[in-house]
């Protein structure tokens, strides 16, 4: 097996014209039905990764890739399992190991989507799954959707950490980081599980014990802040060489949706709406996450009065921590995914809080890529919303479940939620230029 890699990596590296072609085949493979079982697709795309991050690809690209090359892969497995459904075990590495079809199977039947998306990170379940889904008939518009967050998520998860290790090996990355970057991803990866297991498991003080972890996090943040300069400095780095005018374009237009107007406007609208159909303890949870999220971020930003990275050629004069930009699309998004995930099983309503943060951390990583923010103000401000939603969750929970919003409430909702964005979104595209009202 290493000497197979290594004569991979050694092609590679003679012929880096063709690291484009490696990433996207074995992303393919990776997540392609029993072929991703047999193949070692992770150990390979991690070193193709690194060498793409050597200097040969920029990340985007890289990502892009896998990405492509993971979707492709889930949309065959589907089709054949579509079009051959029950007859598929005859084939002779599943009839030789039928455990690889069951317990994807078993895995599908109790967890419905969440399992495609949860199971997209489990190294035998990835490639059945798709497959599974097609020979239960699942909609084809429902597993594309599914799919194209999973592969999105995924791709970033199994291309970055490669791409970045070859990173730091040609950019060398201020000593410290790596310690640094473990200690905030450990503390990350201790609020997510916490917000797993309490909620699929049915406790009743979840949302209190989410809200306490993120309050936790928030606070060490906010005292640990200068003794994440490293980590701070590495990631700028590394985001400030691969920019360029194209990816810069789209970015302002990312970054134009989570600027203090569209953000105004968007709670607004929720809140009208949730009032006008009666919904009141619903307008209560959405105004005190969105409402409360905002008056903390103003607060907090005059009493650590951060200065932001002298990125641009004319630096803002405002504060940087926590981001508004962060705080405020994350507590927008989060209320919205809470609200539409209410009355549905625990893994539905966790699989509604990851399509929530999709569109949130794409704002709020943009801010980090223009250089007006520090991560660890990105950071801050995503966990200042995490605890403003759910501390006003559960307050408005506190003697009895908040309900599920009526479906008519959100055949109001959605389409004057997607034609507001879509309005500023071409405003700021028509004008070509994005006002800094950084917040």
């Amino acid at each position: 097996m290493g000497a197979w890699l290594d004569s991979i990596t050694a092609w590679l590296t003679a012929n880096p014209s063709w690291l484009s072609v490696a990433i996207f085949l074995v992303a393919f493979i990776e997540c392609l039905a029993i072929a991703g079982i047999i193949v070692p697709g992770t150990v390979v795309l991690f070193a193709i990764a690194a060498l793409a991050g050597s200097g040969i690809l920029p990340l985007s690209e890289a990502l892009l890739l896998g990405f492509l090359g993971g979707l492709l892969g889930d949309a065959v497995s589907y089709f054949l399992g579509r079009k051959f459904h029950q007859n598929i075990r005859q084939l002779p590495f599943l009839r030789t190991h039928p455990e690889w079809i069951g317990s994807a199977e078993t895995y599908f039947q109790r967890y419905g989507i969440a399992s495609l998306l949860v199971g997209r990170f489990i190294g035998p379940l990835r490639p059945m799954l798709p497959m599974v889904a097609g020979m239960f008939d699942m909609p084809v518009v429902r597993f594309a959707g599914v799919s194209i967050v999973a592969a999105a998520g995924w791709s970033i998860a199994y291309i970055l950490p490669g791409w970045a290790a070859g990173a730091a090996i040609r950019l060398p990355l201020p000593e410290g980081f790596w310690p640094q970057a473990a200690v905030v991803g450990a503390g990350l990866a201790v609020l997510l599980g916490i917000a797993i297991q309490s909620s699929i498991r049915g406790k009743r003080y979840a949302t209190k014990l989410i809200a306490l972890a993120s309050f936790i996090l928030l606070f060490a943040v906010f005292l640990g802040w200068p003794y994440l300069a490293q980590l701070d400095q590495g990631v700028m780095a590394l985001v400030q060489e691969h920019r360029s005018e194209v990816a810069q374009n789209f970015v302002i237009l990312v970054t134009g949706l989570g600027d203090f107007r569209t953000q105004f406007c968007a709670a607004a609208l929720l809140l009208i709406v949730l009032v006008v159909t009666r919904q009141w303890r619903h307008a209560i949870f959405a105004g005190a996450t969105t409402l409360g999220a905002a008056l903390i971020n103003q607060s907090m930003k005059h009493t650590f009065a951060r200065a932001r990275p002298e990125v641009l050629t004319e630096p803002l004069t405002t504060f940087s921590m926590p981001s508004g930009h962060a705080s405020a699309s994350f507590a927008l998004f989060m209320a919205l995914a809470v609200l539409a995930g209410r009355g549905q099983p625990a893994r539905l309503r966790l699989t509604w809080i990851l399509l929530g943060t999709i569109p949130a951390a794409s704002i709020a990583m943009s801010r980090v890529y223009l250089g007006v923010h520090w991560p660890t103000d990105v950071l801050a401000g995503m966990l200042l919303a995490f605890f403003a939603c759910s501390t006003s969750l559960a307050f408005v929970q506190n003697k009895m479940s908040l309900p599920a919003l009526p479906i008519k409430v959100w055949w109001l909702l959605l389409p004057l939620m997607v034609a507001l964005f879509g309005g500023f979104a071409v405003h700021t595209f028509a004008h070509g230029v994005i006002r800094y009202q950084y917040g």
